[in-house]
């Protein structure tokens, strides 16, 4: 007789509980459209349109489509607008939009068209291919357009903002552990401060800042090539830095360490009369100096904050020295504004841009020329459309003064500058007979 068969035994096993999270929400970007010359676009045609730049939002290419005639014969009465995704995509895309046509009067009441402000009655747009677009047809009557706060001196300004759709999921988390931040910079400011195993010493006049060759060779390819290039020295005990603001050599130092700016206490105890834009004026050659190029582009970028006609000249003439362009860009601009030259000219550090760059000399020359046409342009404008100058917004910069003085002050300084030059020039012809 054979045995029964026995069913087998299965032991409940403990079932750990996990978790998991699906998190949707949107990558945001915006974008402002600017359309100087409203009415030189306007009567184009029919279907016809002007367009933004390409801009970037969650991955995916965008522009914007301004049609000053309609987009199509049934909205020829109005302006169109169109947010145009310009990349075929692989999968669809599904993003939320706004339109913001900006009050110019100052007033705030921007016409505002948002996808963002409905989501739960539309859900997000989908583009399923190159060319996909979301706007308006019938954006705005055009006689209402050009009789309104949106258009002001022949201009419109459009913001535009993009939320692309993404999903990612998150699992569940067995343990929750704080970490602090990072304290790594604060550890190597102490490390310089505290000069806990220094192994050099630089002489700055009369100030000796102790280091480490390590760190120091480790950021700046100069102090590498000084103490472990071919013909450096490792050994090397002492280095006299010549030519160099002790403040400034500091604060080079802190940044060596930190990667950062130091702040203004850190840097002015023992010399309370130096100034901000002073040092980092001495940084900004430091940083070309010693070959470093984020120091470069921080300097360039706070002088360009803290510019004004005490400052430009000197500042001007250190971003021609270093090879700054964009500082130089922002230097000759501000300097020939109607309102800053004369005080630029008498400011001391314009002598000092006289004997070390006279060159800078023309090319200012040439930016007020500049700003002479533009603004001679800007009054031929007003006359064309029957306006005087009495009623317009428009600003010259010289608080108001009639546009023929404007321009009398601009030619006044064009030809005193053209003398300094022609002066210099023939001093230097002479000296070589």
């Amino acid at each position: 007789m054979g045995t029964a068969a026995t069913k087998p035994r299965y032991l409940k096993s403990s079932i750990l509980d996990t978790s998991s999270k699906s998190i949707n929400e949107t990558v945001n970007g915006s974008h402002e459209y600017v359309i100087k010359g409203y009415s030189l676009a306007k009567g184009m045609g029919v279907g016809k349109f002007i367009n933004s730049s390409v801009f970037t939002v969650g991955g995916y290419e965008w522009g914007i489509y301004f049609y000053p005639d309609g987009h199509s014969f049934a909205h020829k009465e109005f302006v169109s607008v169109f947010i145009v995704l310009l990349v075929s995509p692989s999968t669809d895309v599904r993003a939320l939009f706004e339109l913001k046509l900006l009050d110019q009067s100052g007033k705030g009441r921007h016409k505002v068209d948002s996808h963002f402000d409905s989501p739960l009655e539309t859900g997000p747009f989908t583009l399923k291919s190159r060319g996909s677009i979301w706007g308006f047809p019938q954006y705005l009557i055009r006689s209402s357009l050009e009789n309104s706060d949106f258009l002001r001196d022949d201009c419109l300004v459009i913001q535009c903002t993009v939320g692309v759709v993404g999903t990612r999921v998150e699992g569940g988390k067995h343990c929750a552990i704080p970490v602090p931040p990072s304290d790594m910079i604060q550890s190597l400011k102490s490390l310089l401060e505290s000069g806990t195993g220094s192994d050099v010493t630089f002489q700055v006049g009369d100030k000796l800042f102790k280091a480490h060759k390590l760190v120091v060779a480790t950021r700046s390819p100069v102090f590498k090539a000084q103490f472990f290039g071919l013909v450096g020295n490792p050994d090397m005990k002492t280095v006299v830095i010549e030519d160099f603001d002790p403040i400034a050599f500091k604060a080079m130092l802190l940044f060596l360490y930190t990667d950062e700016l130091p702040e203004a206490h850190e840097l002015f105890d023992s010399d309370p009369h130096c100034t901000s834009t002073v040092v980092v004026q001495h940084l900004l050659a430091a940083s070309d100096r010693f070959d470093l190029a984020r120091l470069k582009l921080m300097c360039e970028a706070k002088l360009c904050e803290e510019i004004t006609t005490n400052t430009v000249a000197i500042t001007l003439t250190l971003a021609e020295q270093h090879h700054c362009v964009q500082l130089k860009t922002v230097c000759l601009n501000f300097a020939a504004r109607p309102e800053n030259l004369g005080a630029v000219m008498q400011s001391e550090g314009f002598a000092y841009l006289e004997e070390s760059c006279p060159s800078l000399l023309l090319e200012l020359l040439e930016t007020v020329a500049a700003a002479d046409n533009s603004l001679s342009s800007v009054i031929f404008y007003r006359k064309r459309n029957g306006n005087n100058g009495s009623s317009s917004k428009t600003n010259t910069g010289l608080s108001g003064l009639p546009s023929k003085i404007v321009l009398a002050v601009c030619f006044g300084t064009f030809c005193c500058f053209a003398m300094r030059l022609i002066k210099r020039q023939g001093s230097a012809g002479l000296s070589k007979w």
